[in-house]
């Protein structure tokens, strides 16, 4: 029977092991799509992953991974590579063990018209209560739901607790069917300082080719010493190269002019209540803990930056919201530096194209700014031993995106768009999820000595494939 949009569903469906929360159903079209991520993330089986740091039988030895919300950072380049290598001096297996229960991960889809607008959406959860993945309904005209209960990311709680979290993100969800814990959304968040400092910048507060004086009180390591930089260039920077220290000095932007508290009102006030920014120093801009994004509502501002015309969604209160949120220079601008990204290696691999390991990916383009004379990719500090060109020549896409990494995240969030004469594609992608740096593939080969790491299990690659292999042909 043809599902109608806004059918309230009276019990929980079954599609092929997958359940969907009673509530709001979305069209038959939106479903089907839905079913297929849902059914590519349980296809790449997570669990055989390997925890170089499992938890032992105690909630003492546990509490060594993490005592509650603690500081994360993307290591650097320098960092990762020590770290990698000092692993690797044993073998994944001897170094741990396989998961002890399934992943967290909030993975979703918009699909867009070839001018733009959102044509269906997906938004799959998977958890160890939910090990077959839970497909969540989406009101088709907020591209928002109502149905999950999001929980404060926690590594000790998912380790030792079952994954179920215990403080709650939004308030008034306690009867919500479906209960998940948001992985913490790393690097990610760079989208949300990138938004509220664009968001100034339309208002006239900010002025993007401004210097700005970095001047840390208290100094903080993570957030590097004083600078003056353009401010365009320390926005260049946080989304291109990760960069914690521009990304210091933005927030830290932002808190010089008391901005912080609009920037958050402004993600509810546009029917994107899970993003937010808390807890961050004024005086550094460090400390990032309290951050939070779910894939559904990061999906929405990636759609707000991609900016198709007309209303993109209604919020909850009625407000529709439009591309004009961003003045066409600053979505232009956020656009661009996406498509600079220089951290291809997550759902997709370009960075090492033609390794047996990683697998490569969704084939997207490496931006030329990277490319050596030899081909190969070096992103500041972060040197990569392949040469793309023979990738570049093969490449589908491009993929303007941002990556995100620490121990317990693995991230990435972006627009997909096809190349002329390639099978047409349109359409933006986001996953989060809980395994990071610390997990890794049984018989992961060593890395080459000072070559960049790779940092994530490659089933995210062999997931990015099979969702851009889903959207050849829908």
């Amino acid at each position: 029977m043809k599902l109608k949009r806004f059918t309230v569903l009276c019990t929980a469906l079954t599609l092929t092991g997958a359940t969907v929360a009673p509530a709001v159903a979305a069209e038959d079209s939106h479903l089907k799509l839905a079913e297929r991520l849902r059914e590519a993330i349980v296809a790449q089986n997570f669990k055989d992953v390997i925890d170089l740091t499992p938890p032992e039988s105690t909630v003492a030895a546990a509490t060594a991974r993490s005592a509650g919300p603690r500081e994360k950072y993307d290591q650097t380049p320098a960092e990762l590579m020590k770290r990698a290598q000092s692993r690797m001096a044993l073998s994944a297996e001897a170094a741990g063990k396989p998961l002890h229960q399934t992943p967290n991960m909030d993975a979703a889809i918009i699909e867009l018209d070839p001018i733009g607008r959102p044509k269906s959406v997906a938004n799959v959860l998977l958890s160890p209560q939910y090990p077959n993945g839970v497909v969540v309904p989406v009101k088709r005209s907020g591209l928002s739901t109502d149905q999950v209960r999001y929980r404060w990311w926690d590594d000790t709680e998912w380790d030792v607790n079952g994954g179920k979290g215990t403080r709650d993100v939004l308030a008034g969800r306690e009867n919500a069917p479906v209960d998940f814990s948001s992985p913490y959304p790393a690097s990610v968040l760079k989208l949300m300082v990138g938004f509220g400092v664009l968001r100034l910048a339309d208002q006239g507060k900010v002025n993007l080719d401004a210097d700005y004086t970095y001047d840390p009180n208290p100094v903080r390591a993570a957030c590097g010493g004083p600078s003056v930089k353009k401010i365009r260039q320390h926005f260049d920077e946080m989304i291109t190269k990760s960069q914690n220290e521009s990304t210091c000095a933005l927030i830290k932007m932002i808190h010089d002019l008391n901005a912080w508290d609009a920037v958050n009102q402004s993600f509810v006030d546009l029917g994107m209540p899970t993003l937010m920014v808390t807890g961050t120093i004024p005086g550094n801009g460090g400390r990032w803990i309290g951050s939070n994004m779910s894939g559904l509502d990061t999906a929405k501002l990636l759609l707000l930056v991609n900016g198709g015309p007309g209303v993109l969604w209604t919020t909850d209160k009625g407000k529709q919201i439009t591309r004009n949120e961003l003045s066409t220079s600053s979505r232009k601008f956020f656009q661009e530096t996406l498509l600079g990204q220089g951290h291809n290696e997550m759902l997709s691999t370009p960075n090492w194209c033609g390794r047996d390991y990683p697998v490569q990916g969704l084939p997207q383009q490496v931006p030329s700014r990277w490319i050596q004379p030899d081909g190969t990719v070096k992103v500041g500090d972060a040197i990569y031993d392949r040469d793309v060109r023979p990738c570049n020549e093969a490449a589908e896409v491009t993929f303007a995106h941002k990556t995100g990494w620490v121990d317990t995240t693995g991230s990435d969030a972006g627009i997909v768009k096809s190349f002329r004469g390639k099978d047409k594609r349109n359409y933006i992608v986001v996953v989060f999820c809980n395994l990071g740096t610390d997990y890794v593939d049984a018989n992961r080969p060593a890395d080459p000595p000072g070559v960049y790491p790779v940092l994530y299990t490659q089933k995210y690659a062999q997931l990015g494939k099979a969702i851009d292999n889903i959207m050849k042909n829908v």
